[in-house]
């Protein structure tokens, strides 16, 4: 293999960017046994609070992961396969949504990008509540990430 050009890291803001560019990464929790549960993720990152917030329903293997281990990080691939971000951090499970408009419905809702709300908001808080949504948020403590700067 030949020597290519090194990784270069990347600046706190051009990961903060790179997690707001894109919509799915891969969660990693912690199983008992000390392995990595790794899933695929829709996400929504607030760079102000650095806060990364996913949905997910109440009884998701996920969830019991990090109420035993608040440990996680979110991987997140950049433009081309030599780029990323990861954010680490300690994460938190809210309460299950119970009624239509409750807190955690409104943090669901607003988690949807303004393009992509529901036509029906109270529909969508009413699905919340009858799929037991929670939301996770995952406050991040350590941003980090690569790129390599390829040329054609």
């Amino acid at each position: 293999m030949t020597q290519g050009p090194a990784p270069r890291v990347l600046s706190d803001e051009a990961l903060s960017d790179l997690l707001a560019g894109q919509q799915f990464g891969t969660l990693a929790t912690t199983k008992r046994s000390g392995h990595p549960h790794l899933t695929t993720m829709m996400y929504s990152w607030d760079p102000e609070t650095r806060v990364v917030r996913f949905s997910t329903t109440a009884d998701r293997v996920k969830v019991k992961h990090l109420r035993h281990d608040p440990r996680a990080a979110l991987h997140v691939p950049g433009g081309d396969v030599w780029s990323f971000a990861v954010a680490e951090g300690e994460a938190e499970v809210s309460e299950v949504t119970t009624a239509p408009g409750d807190a955690v419905g409104r943090e669901l809702l607003a988690m949807i990008p303004e393009a992509a709300r529901p036509q029906d908001p109270e529909e969508f808080l009413k699905d919340q509540v009858a799929e037991r949504r929670v939301v996770v948020r995952l406050r991040v403590g350590r941003l980090y990430g690569t790129a390599v700067d390829v040329t054609g």
